[in-house]
């Protein structure tokens, strides 16, 4: 297994690759760390699930999604963090982490991928995307948020559950997908406020982050190819 391919420079749609390699006809699919649960819904929307728990352990953005739900009964809320999956044994077809593992605390992150093996049926999959740590929006966000040493122990903790043999390694995927933002005002919102994670900049590297970004804006406002990794994993059974 490797933690990143340099080599690898063609852009991809995750759902795009989700639907090539997944599959979720009348599926029960688990969602961790869904945050904002953008992805949740476009899960929900492209594909035939039976039914998918979303999952976040940040409680404002947990009582957002609640506020915001819509009337698609296949989607389940549910407070909690991959350390302590509130699912029974053998009881989920798909999991999905969308860049979250490395948002676990560093020290639960092996006990969430040994979560992740108890709650999947024997056969069922895991597809973990993780961002690489490099591209351009990288260098933007290490400025004040640098996740180098925990997007390396999630990677860690991937490797471990596969040599335990509890999961098995199905794939490794590489490519870049992208983001955009109109303005940095945009980029504030979206990545400088999270609930999640309290970003405290002060004046003089807020202006450095905001030269930094004003340097990618476009006709078009900015735009970034993010380069990630998918783990994809499976329940042996």
């Amino acid at each position: 297994m490797q933690i990143q391919n340099p080599l690898a420079q063609n852009r991809c749609n995750e759902l795009d690759l989700i639907g090539k390699h997944l599959p979720l006809s009348n599926a029960t699919a688990l969602e961790l760390g869904c945050g904002t649960a953008r992805m949740t819904r476009l899960l929900a929307e492209r594909f035939p699930l039976a039914r998918i728990i979303a999952t976040e352990v940040d409680q404002i953005q947990h009582a957002k999604n609640l506020e915001e739900q819509q009337n698609d009964g296949r989607i389940v809320f549910k407070s909690g963090g991959a350390q302590a999956i509130d699912a029974p044994d053998n009881s989920i077809d798909v999991v999905f982490m969308f860049k979250s593992l490395h948002h676990v605390p560093p020290e639960l992150m092996a006990q969430g991928m040994q979560e992740i093996a108890r709650v999947l049926k024997p056969g069922g999959l895991a597809w973990i995307s993780e961002p690489v740590y490099a591209g351009d929006f990288n260098d933007i966000l290490r400025l004040f948020h640098d996740e180098k040493v925990v997007r390396e122990l999630a990677f860690q903790a991937i490797c471990e559950v596969v040599t335990s043999g509890k999961l098995e390694l199905v794939e490794q995927i590489f490519c870049n997908t992208e983001s955009r933002f109109a303005n940095f005002e945009e980029f504030e919102e979206r990545i400088l406020n999270v609930t999640h994670t309290n970003h405290q900049l002060d004046d003089a590297l807020y202006a450095t982050v905001k030269a930094r970004f004003a340097a990618h804006i476009g006709a078009e406002g900015a735009r970034f190819d993010n380069p990630i990794r998918v783990d994809l994993l499976r329940k042996p059974g």
